[in-house]
């Protein structure tokens, strides 16, 4: 068993290295040492609409209650704020809203200067800054992941008054941001208010903003546990924990790590910063429907201690939960645990009405019951990475996640400069430092759809996907193309193929006998020059729930189901080759910018926005359930699709 531990430790030394200088952010959880005190809820509202969008900065409305600058109305937190009031200039607003709120922090946090305070947004879109009482404590570019900050130093210099948050969020996209836009202004006074602009983008989503997830306070200890990083890896019936533990605050701080089974018993042990947990007739972690035991999940349990003159100073208790298992990839095969892992699952967005993109947890239940009931095991977080809570629930259901960054739209050749390749580097490093341990998570995707024919591509993903792998070595990396694939500049550099195309929809429109030859062509063509596995990643039609027509139109369910079943037909044939996976487009309808393709959103989805299925989702159900019965790997149970 030596060789696979030193194996680990020697692959894990250049991970270790790049994620000290990077972004660990440890999801906030509750122990005996650390309190949470979740901030959701109405928040104060103001949007900027000053020429320039900059009077709030001018007038520093961050120095007094933000109802004291101006008009005010309640806005909730999390949630867009686009569509939660009657005002289309608000729903289409770009530029700088500001939100603030007063809470009562415990006494006891203020009181004892050895906590930690800390302030953490879970995502907001795109660029904020985030005082509080006045002071700025943080900026971060990008939405999508989480920032923070400590700020008990501010609180306590004012230990009588409320705590005030404030925060200004703007969702202004350039060429430079992820994903890339640009501002055109209208300066033809016949035709256009003075002032007037747009904010044109090159995806097909709707531009939702504001504070989408969770903010909320949390404390540490002054010395603390700040980052872990765990790697997996088996052999025979051992399983092998590789971790890393980074403290701060003490350079002599104590560590005591523990792995606790699921029924919370201690199954490895170890003492210092870093080491290998064996742990004898393991239980791995397996995708849903592949295994009787799907998302075994153990627990880490983190301990850390400083001593003065024998005496505890701090004590720091953090959880972790870990998955034991390994992802190999072959020029035909993907690998979950040495075994053939085949990809039926869905896209999807974080999307629904009203609420927009804003975290929800009855929407996430939802839809991985429906997940679970269709038989998909697996989804892409397109097309940006989605909220950790929706990890944790795949971690936990064994539902296996493709995990997408924001680079979407980068079709202008300015977006392939050195300032823009050096934020994607900055967004790959927040993603991979949120992300590195959840079992569920098996390959990051670096973009959607570039321009990877122009010549500026190839160096830029092939800096860029180098990087992803030297920030994580144990898990492959994509993009996603639709590009033509002799004059796709990226390709070489990925470890797996995904092709999205729409044949008799964006091609040839109508015409569905073009399907099967077409897909046999895309397919032939990318394995025949690359020799590397391919999922489909994309593919599907838009469908007006309820209309019909035969013989079978576009927009009608008939139409959908056609296409369905013309590309399941051939990926029959190439699974047995090398084509790993199909994921449909989309997982349920979503909004759109307004525009004479879309009528109220995309209608690709397999359900409607409200989560109610069209016949392409029993299309889908039943072919996925066939799928998962044709490994031989389920248990009797699990034979005919269940009632969740």
């Amino acid at each position: 068993m030596t060789d696979p531990g030193w194996r680990l430790l020697l692959g894990l030394s250049l991970l270790l290295a790049l994620w000290e200088t990077g972004y660990p952010l440890l999801f906030p959880r509750e122990s005996s040492s650390r309190e949470v005190k979740e901030l959701n809820g109405l928040w104060s509202f103001r949007a900027d609409s000053s020429p320039d969008r900059n009077r709030g900065f001018e007038q520093a409305w961050y120095r007094s209650r933000l109802a004291e600058t101006g008009p005010v109305i309640d806005m909730p937190v999390p949630a867009s704020y686009n569509d939660v009031t009657q005002d289309p200039k608000l729903r289409d607003f770009i530029g700088w809203v500001w939100y603030d709120r007063e809470v009562v922090v415990p006494a006891r946090w203020v009181a004892d200067e050895g906590v930690r305070v800390v302030l953490r947004v879970g995502s907001a879109h795109y660029y904020s800054v985030v005082w509080v009482n006045g002071v700025k404590v943080m900026e971060h570019n990008g939405g999508h992941l989480p920032f923070e900050a400590e700020i008990g130093d501010v609180i306590r210099d004012s230990p009588a008054q409320p705590c005030r948050i404030t925060i200004a969020v703007n969702n202004t996209l350039t060429i430079e941001t992820l994903p890339p836009g640009s501002i055109q202004h209208m300066d033809d006074p016949t035709k256009y208010p003075k002032g007037y602009f747009v904010q044109n983008t090159n995806f097909d989503f709707f531009n939702y903003a504001g504070i989408h997830r969770p903010v909320l306070l949390y404390t540490t200890p002054k010395a603390y546990v700040d980052d872990i990083t765990v790697v997996t890896d088996y052999a025979d019936n051992i399983g092998l924990v590789s971790y890393r533990v980074s403290v701060l605050g003490s350079p002599t701080a104590t560590l005591k790590v523990t792995l606790l089974d699921k029924d919370e018993r201690c199954v490895a042990s170890s003492t210092g910063s870093s080491g290998v947990l064996k742990v004898t007739d393991v239980n791995l972690w397996w995708p849903y429907l592949m295994h009787a035991d799907p998302g075994y999940l153990y627990s880490m349990a983190v301990h850390m201690t400083t001593a003065t003159d024998k005496k505890v100073a701090y004590e720091d208790v953090y959880n972790l939960p870990v998955g034991i298992r390994t992802v190999k990839v072959t020029s035909t095969q993907f690998l979950i645990n040495n075994k053939p892992f085949y990809f039926h699952g869905v896209n999807k967005h974080e999307d629904a009405d009203i609420r927009g993109k804003g975290f929800d947890w009855p929407l996430i239940v939802k839809d991985f019951n429906l997940l679970k009931w269709l038989g998909a095991n697996s989804f892409r977080t397109s097309h940006y990475p989605y909220a950790e809570e929706i990890l944790q629930m795949s971690d936990r259901h064994g539902i296996v996640v493709i995990d997408e960054c924001p680079g979407v739209g980068i079709k202008d050749i300015r977006s392939f400069g050195n300032a823009s390749l050096t934020h994607h580097l900055d967004v790959m490093s927040e993603l991979v430092g949120r992300d590195k341990n959840h079992p569920s998570v098996v390959m990051w995707s670096v973009a959607n759809e570039p321009a990877a024919e122009m010549p500026p591509a190839g160096l830029y993903f092939k800096t860029l996907i180098a990087y992803t792998k030297a920030l994580d070595p144990t898990r492959p990396v994509t993009y996603i193309t639709d590009s033509n694939y002799a004059r796709d500049k990226g390709a070489p550099y990925v470890d797996v193929i995904c092709v999205n195309s729409y044949f008799s929809w964006y091609h040839d429109p109508g015409h569905l006998e073009v399907i099967p030859i077409q897909l046999n062509t895309q397919f032939e063509n990318w394995y025949g020059k690359y020799q590397k596995p391919i999922i489909q990643s994309e593919y599907g039609a838009d469908v007006i729930p309820g209309l019909h027509n035969d013989p079978p139109m576009m927009f009608t369910e008939e139409y959908q189901k056609i296409v369905l079943q013309s590309y399941h037909d051939v990926f029959d044939q190439k699974r047995k080759e090398y084509v790993i996976g199909e994921l449909i487009w989309n997982f349920a309808d979503f909004m759109t910018a307004q525009g004479l393709t879309r009528v109220v959103g995309n209608k690709k989805g397999i359900f409607s926005r409200q989560r109610q299925p069209k016949a392409g989702a029993f299309i889908l159900k039943e072919r996925y359930w066939k799928l998962a019965n044709e490994t031989g790997r389920l248990p009797p149970w699990t034979k005919y699709p269940c009632v969740l």
